[in-house]
């Protein structure tokens, strides 16, 4: 990942190909929680009538599987540096964790240092990649598994499915609040985070960046 010192002090923290991945995700999760939900929330049902919420809710899905796929496409070492990042932890991520309420509340000074994801967003993609990979298995099962599961099957594929879309949607309501309370989504559509901001939510990641970019 490279680095813009000097005349605007950024850092590049997300090359295109992740922002693209990103924006996938963001659409299809976003139509297929609104499409789910038009199935079981009563004031939403008009929405099901006709078939067009079950054709979106599938198409939504394709674009859903797809986006592991994609990623390794358009950028395979981010997505397989991603993985490995979400479920690494180490001593400083620990004491971050014990001090996290502090960065809830927006206060991310003097926070232990972290690397290019704190230990809240490892966390976060963590659960995000479980929960998916639930969320598209149980999705599978009750989309090809009519004719084989059997009621009890079937009944625990939807209650599967409905806790992990419950639980990403928590994981977005988290990831909207502190997008919203850091400022964040610049650089989601730049790419660039201030130096700054930076040096003081990812210190060793910004010595990792600042080390590649002297030598």
């Amino acid at each position: 990942m490279s680095a813009r010192m000097g005349q605007d002090e950024r850092l590049l923290r997300y090359r295109i190909g992740q922002r693209i991945v990103h924006a996938l995700l963001a659409t299809s999760f976003v139509l297929l929680l609104i499409t789910g939900l038009a199935l079981i929330v009563p004031f939403m049902r008009p929405l099901a009538e006709g078939g067009t919420s079950r054709l979106i809710h599938r198409v939504a899905a394709g674009l859903f599987m797809a986006v592991p796929l994609v990623y390794l496409i358009v950028d395979w070492r981010g997505a397989l540096a991603l993985v490995k990042e979400s479920f690494t932890y180490d001593r400083d991520d620990l004491e971050w964790g014990k001090h996290s309420y502090r960065y809830f509340f927006g206060h991310a000074v003097d926070m232990p240092p972290q690397g290019r994801l704190n230990a809240g967003q490892k966390v976060h993609h963590a659960g995000v990649i479980i929960f998916s990979a639930l969320v598209v298995l149980s999705g599978l099962a009750l989309w090809f598994g009519k004719g084989m599961l059997g009621p009890m099957g079937l009944s625990t594929a939807a209650l599967l499915h409905d806790v992990s879309m419950f639980t990403l949607t928590i994981l977005l309501v988290g990831h909207l609040y502190f997008t919203y309370v850091y400022k964040a989504l610049s650089s989601m559509t730049t790419g660039y985070v201030p130096l700054e901001d930076a040096e003081i939510e990812h210190a060793k990641w910004v010595e990792e960046m600042q080390g590649e970019a002297a030598s």
